[in-house]
């Protein structure tokens, strides 16, 4: 229950844990109180993109940016910054952060840990008296998970000045209101937002820790994990179309089913990962059969397939290679095949670089180090197209995300902060 989140994050949480002006129980008492906000019956989390939940979320979170002595501003977005100037305070600073947006009835963790886990690193400097070279900021997106407009990253695309505004306008969500409306209702425009670009130049690096939503570290045993990079999705569409007939009265070698065709086709589907690379996936998630009768033979099955790698060259190998098995299987059954491509995503890989100073920072908290890719789409997947990204990953309980069950320990949660903080200091140079 979210009325005793703090005291069941801090029931199985070791102090031993605390250190470096760190601490668990202040971690443990903020997620309590942004899950107090938006709260729903089921004891999850619902604070859409661009709502006053969200606002207030972000405005109870700037209020402790300020107490641990940052700079505070808000732009036309809506993205936070909380800012601490570095000794030089004429070079790039570095950004860590995420959001505090969810999805309807979602969890707890799922972008405040990574808002959170970067204030915490502030509040330690400042508990400690280090003081750091560069300038450090504090940020929180806007509407990362997009539940307002079946469209996510709004925020971090505004920072970078990407995504396309025409099409931003043409939004409506559930309740009729378009993008301008809704941005109107928290004193925001599409004017402000279109002017919320930043300088590129002005930003060296940023660092997003954010729970796995996923089993692997948890399978590991793992804490907290280097994230490789992240997946950039291709989605096809393709319709196999054979002919509708009488289930009873129609021969077994004399059909054209579509159905039979596509099933075939989604089992080679799953099959082909693994033959181009360990961090490919591809899912068909979705299709439609029609005419959809009990003694119909199926004669046209739409399906779609989600096609993720976190490098460009393996992901693309892949779609080709789906496309091929689809067309071969299409002529074995004598069905026509009709493909579309529906969304193109580049990945964006962490560079090797940056990897290796980040298993420095596990070693210099005597951590094993575990890589990872992320198969989900993130704020630094936006900011990654033009800037050094890094990311963390903290363990996720059975892997649940976007769900009122959603869990990450307290233990790991602090020791990937202590990883974050180590690898900030030791960008300082």
């Amino acid at each position: 229950m979210v009325n005793d989140l703090c005291a069941e994050l801090l029931k199985s949480y070791d102090d031993g844990n605390d250190g470096n002006g760190i601490y668990g129980e202040r971690l443990a008492n903020r997620l309590h109180e942004i899950a107090k906000i938006g709260l729903t019956k089921d004891n999850g989390s619902n604070r859409p993109g661009f709502s006053k939940g969200e606002k207030r979320a972000k405005d109870l979170v700037a209020g402790w940016m300020r107490e641990a002595g940052l700079d505070v501003h808000t732009d036309g977005a809506g993205n936070v910054f909380g800012r601490l100037e570095g000794k030089h305070s004429n070079v790039p600073a570095i950004l860590s952060g995420s959001h505090v947006d969810s999805v309807p009835n979602g969890g707890h963790f799922d972008g405040p840990l990574g808002v959170l886990a970067a204030l915490e690193v502030a509040e330690a400097w400042r508990e400690t008296g280090y003081h750091p070279n560069k300038p450090f900021e504090v940020v929180i997106f806007s509407d990362e998970e997009g539940s307002r407009f079946s469209g996510g990253l709004n925020g971090s695309e505004a920072m970078m000045g990407k995504g396309n505004l025409e099409e931003k306008k043409k939004f409506h969500d559930q309740n009729g209101w378009s993008f301008s409306e809704v941005l109107e209702d928290i004193d925001l425009s599409v004017d402000s937002y279109s002017n919320a670009k930043r300088n590129p130049t002005d930003i060296e690096m940023f660092i997003e820790v954010h729970i796995e939503q996923g089993k692997r570290l948890e399978k590991k045993g793992l804490p907290c994990g280097i994230v490789t990079g992240i997946a950039g999705p291709c989605w096809l569409e393709l319709t196999f179309e054979g002919k509708a007939g009488h289930a009873g009265n129609t021969p077994m070698n004399d059909r054209h089913d579509a159905l039979v065709a596509a099933s075939e086709f989604i089992v080679e589907v799953n099959k082909l990962p693994a033959t181009i690379s360990d961090s490919a996936v591809a899912t068909v998630g979705k299709q439609f059969v029609e005419p959809n009768g009990v003694n119909v033979i199926p004669g046209k099955v739409t399906l779609y397939v989600d096609i993720r790698d976190i490098h460009t060259e393996t992901r693309d190998r892949l779609v080709n290679e789906t496309l091929k098995i689809a067309t071969s299987i299409a002529k074995t059954y004598e069905v026509a095949l009709d493909t579309q491509e529906k969304t193109r995503v580049a990945p964006v890989p962490v560079k090797k670089t940056i990897q290796k100073d980040l298993e420095r920072a596990f070693e210099g908290n005597n951590m094993e180090c575990f890589k990872l890719p992320s198969g989900a789409g993130h704020d630094a997947m936006i900011v990654g197209t033009e800037l050094p990204i890094a990311m963390l990953f903290v363990q996720s309980k059975d892997g649940i995300s976007h769900n009122p069950a959603e869990w990450s320990e307290l233990n790991d949660c602090v020791k990937a902060i202590q990883v974050l903080k180590t690898f900030i200091e030791d960008l300082q140079g």
